[in-house]
């Protein structure tokens, strides 16, 4: 398996290459040069596989035996995955009509990134200590990745983080889950701005090859490969629990932000597996204007709203999806990604689109309000409380009036205890306090205020970083 950049210049790279890796040289994204295909027969031998025995099985399509063995990678998994906080890893709750929640968040942080970035984490370790290397990872969060990327990695000797997160623009929880972890090579900013405005410094430090190379940066947002390579296993795992026979088609409705997860889902389907999809959304409906009529466009200001990882005007997965449906013709994704960076828009082809829409079947916008009654009705019919971004692929499954005739599922992105204020506002008696000692911690950060040189105070930050680790190789090498 080698990988390239979704718009050509890089080619023949290896898992580990994009891995340490943030956006390619060509400011496209890495992804597979082709992708496995699994016949009936395989998808029936792995239907009763555990969640790890599945990540697994991904992760060994996607990897060559030669970067790291199979015994080397099934313990990593293993071991990584152990520290979730269930069994299971993934639950599945069925509710009332038809309702199924695939409950994905069961990790440190209650968010479905967890499970993902715990084995990348296990993957960036693995690979450090074979080659005693240190990286500063790099991280722009709408609300959930800054936590699960800071567990992954927080006390880790060969990595540093920087986060940047809209302070205001996510919830007090969510914040505090970042700035209560305080180590060494933990350094978190508060930023005066949208998720999409703290992207804006964190590519330009990217985009300088020479900076990203003398200073060993990396990404593991969803621009990482190998966090959504770990996320295909999700799909799996949810297919062979809710189908009643391997072969049947099931759909699931997918929360989507910046696309990583529903890419992870038309992977899985170009692999073979039998899904659709939904692509659910806040009023921040990019992705569904792309996916259903190829509107990729952005209109204005990015909306605050109670699905607050979901608030993203520039969805950077957009870009994979069109790799994987024009059929891996990079010039072409190279063309349409250039004039929507000169633009600002871009018209999706019209065959790109009947080819999407045979696994993204149909889109869905739900308003503040038709979150704050999805999840009302959740629990008056359940007694059971979901969070605000899982009430966006429940709506839709309340605005259908008909049954789909197919096995549905919901894919359940985070716990609601991480947003009791829109708990509070959908007006369910439910307290949301599993996470109130995060109010009587300690915490650290640092302002990054509007009118401020955002680029340059990361610049410092990281030069900062490489700095003190050259001073400590040497103390150590004179010791």
């Amino acid at each position: 398996m080698k990988y390239c950049s979704s718009r050509g210049l890089e080619s023949g790279l290896s898992f580990r290459d994009v891995l340490f890796a943030g956006y390619a040289k060509d400011g496209g994204l890495y992804v597979p040069e082709e992708f496995p295909k699994l016949t009936l027969d395989e998808l029936k031998s792995m239907a009763h596989t555990s969640y790890p025995g599945l990540v697994f099985e991904m992760a060994r399509k996607f990897i060559s035996e030669q970067e790291i063995s199979s015994v080397q990678l099934k313990d990593l998994i293993d071991n990584n995955i152990k520290k979730l906080t269930t069994p299971e890893v993934v639950e599945i709750k069925q509710l009332n009509g038809e309702l199924n929640i695939v409950e994905l968040f069961h990790g440190p942080t209650l968010a479905f990134k967890d499970l993902a970035l715990s084995v990348v984490g296990g993957l960036l370790n693995f690979y450090l200590k074979e080659n005693q290397q240190n990286i500063t990872i790099l991280v722009g969060t709408s609300g959930d990745t800054g936590s699960s990327a800071l567990m992954s990695v927080h006390g880790e000797e060969h990595t540093d983080i920087v986060v940047l997160l809209p302070h205001g623009r996510c919830t007090r929880t969510q914040e505090l889950q970042m700035t209560t972890i305080i180590d060494d090579n933990v350094h978190i900013y508060r930023v005066e701005g949208n998720s999409d405005e703290l992207d804006e410094p964190i590519k330009k430090c990217f985009h300088d090859e020479s900076f990203v190379a003398n200073h060993n940066l990396i990404s593991i947002n969803s621009i990482n490969w190998g966090r959504v390579m770990v996320q295909i296993a999700h799909y799996f795992y949810s297919y062979f629990r809710l189908c009643g026979e391997v072969g049947e088609v099931v759909q699931l409705l997918v929360p989507t932000g910046a696309a990583g997860n529903i890419t992870a889902g038309c992977i899985a389907q170009k692999m073979g597996l039998p899904i659709t999809m939904v692509a659910t959304v806040n009023t921040n409906d990019i992705v569904a204007r792309t996916l259903s009529c190829g509107d990729f466009s952005v209109k204005g200001e990015g909306v605050k709203s109670l699905a607050p990882a979901m608030d993203i005007q520039v969805p950077y997965n957009i870009e994979r999806l069109l790799y994987l449906f024009t059929d891996q013709d990079r010039q072409r994704v190279r063309c349409l990604m250039e004039e929507f960076e000169r633009e600002n828009r871009v018209r999706v082809p019209e065959d790109v689109m009947t080819s999407l829409k045979q696994t993204v079947v149909e889109t869905f916008v739900a308003s503040d309000d038709d979150i704050k009654s999805a999840m009302r009705r959740v629990y008056e019919e359940n007694k059971y409380v979901v969070c605000p971004h899982t009430a966006v692929a429940a709506a839709y499954h309340f605005n259908q009036s008909e049954s789909v005739g197919v096995p549905r599922g919901v894919l359940a992105t985070a716990a609601p205890d991480k947003f009791p204020e829109a708990v509070a506002e959908s007006e369910i008696p439910v307290r949301m306090d599993s996470l109130q000692h995060l109010e009587t911690m300690p915490t650290k950060s640092v302002w990054m205020r509007k009118g401020e040189d955002w680029y340059g105070i990361l610049r410092t930050k990281i030069e900062e970083i490489t700095d003190r680790r050259k001073s400590k190789s040497k103390e150590i090498k004179k010791g």
